[in-house]
């Protein structure tokens, strides 16, 4: 995590790319635009390796939620949440403990990054499992939170969220109200403290035309899309933002 300097400004601005489509053959659009958006970041910041961080929630999946963790969980919301520094003394039992050990290092991940770009493909028109499992892990109750001033400690952090979709939800459309994935992480991000104007959204639709005989048609439209994402993820990435946050 980072620490505040004293003098509002971080020591280096840091990247956490999640990838969260289950399809690891080099045939995911998600996939693709997450690692445009990490290579043009890179090329603005800095290569070093110290400065972002990569998880692929396929690849290493996040355990889904057990008994341990809500045990722990409750406990942590009667006792007023105590700090994230704090959390090692309120854990009661070796299955709080293995739990504790998966959830930190998601929540450092995610607390030491300036920007977060995800990768979250449309499944059943919503987010697949991998992310909900990822999403469900790093919301333990007031860890998100400054336990002395109440501060959220991602409002200063940038989230951008990829999604693709193999047909197409956006406005306007008649499957706009099909879609349960956008204003589901909107609403998560922005509960969790992130500022509105700092949750940006890229969409690349229609990514089964080519793949799916009746979306045939639509292959000028997908390839459009996708070279719209491209430009809006290029852009996002090399934007600097100057950025302030109090940490602990």
């Amino acid at each position: 995590m980072q620490a505040d300097r004293g003098d509002g400004r971080n020591p280096m601005t840091s990247l956490l790319h999640l990838d969260s489509s289950a399809n690891r053959s080099g045939g995911s659009v998600s996939r693709e635009l997450t690692a445009l958006f990490a290579e043009t970041w890179r090329a603005v910041h800095g290569p070093d390796g110290d400065h972002s961080r990569y998880r692929d929630l396929a690849a290493d999946p996040v355990p889904p939620l057990d008994t341990a963790y809500c045990t722990l969980g409750r406990r942590l919301e009667r006792n007023g949440l105590p700090s994230l520094a704090d959390i090692d003394t309120w854990i009661r039992s070796p299955a709080e403990e293995r739990a504790w050990a998966l959830t930190r290092p998601l929540i450092n991940e995610l607390l030491a990054a300036d920007t977060v770009v995800i990768g979250a493909p449309m499944y059943n028109f919503s987010v697949s499992a991998l992310l909900k499992a990822w999403i469900d892990r790093v919301g333990l109750p007031g860890v998100l939170t400054h336990p002395d001033t109440g501060d959220n400690l991602l409002r200063a952090t940038k989230v951008v969220v990829i999604t693709t979709r193999g047909g197409s939800y956006g406005p306007g459309t008649p499957r706009e109200a099909w879609d349960f994935q956008t204003p589901y992480l909107r609403t998560y991000f922005g509960k969790q403290g992130v500022a509105e104007e700092n949750i940006h959204f890229v969409s690349a639709e229609l990514t089964m035309a080519g793949v799916v005989p009746h979306l045939a048609h639509q292959q000028p439209l997908a390839a459009e899309s996708l070279a719209s994402a491209r430009e809006e993820v290029t852009a996002l990435a090399a934007a600097d933002r100057p950025v302030s946050r109090t940490g602990v």
